[in-house]
């Protein structure tokens, strides 16, 4: 069974290398972004911070479902997420490395089916799934007329 959804989001230039993102049709808060220095003025994170964290929050919710889907009640899960930037073959900055440490708030022996639930949670998360195999992007460039400018089919 094949099963698809779709979301959208607005982003806004704001000033420089500052972002507004608006999720569209949701009541969720907009986000601003906006790039390090020297380039940006780290009025917000990221996209690099951000997709660490999405990875990092995917994994935390995943867990937290596994968790409680064999009726433990964990306290407060803590999770730290690294990043890893470096240049590859044509020199361009790329996010190269994750490493993302979930904090189990209690001896994991305290947990029910802990071990078919450690085994388990990381399929689950979208997320990480995503990133590790690699997502195909489809880019469209625009002009103000709505003329398309600029099309890369996905890779």
């Amino acid at each position: 069974m094949s099963e698809t959804q779709e979301f959208t989001l607005t982003l806004t230039q704001e000033s420089d290398y500052v972002f507004r993102i608006a999720f569209d049709d949701t009541p969720i808060p907009e986000l601003v972004t906006d790039e390090t220095a020297p380039l940006g003025g780290d009025q917000g994170p990221n996209p690099s911070r951000l997709l660490v964290a999405a990875v990092a929050n995917c994994l935390s919710a995943s867990l937290l479902f596994a968790l409680r889907k064999f009726k433990n009640a964990p306290g407060t899960l803590v999770t730290r997420a690294r990043a890893t930037l470096g240049r590859n073959e044509e020199g361009r900055l790329r996010v190269q490395h994750i490493a993302v440490t979930l904090e189990l708030p209690e001896a994991v022996a305290d947990y029910q089916q802990a071990e078919r639930l450690l085994a388990q949670f990381e399929h689950f998360c979208v997320v990480t799934g995503s990133v590790r195999d690699g997502v195909p992007v489809e880019v469209s460039v625009r002009d103000r007329d709505g003329q398309l400018v600029h099309h890369s089919e996905a890779e």
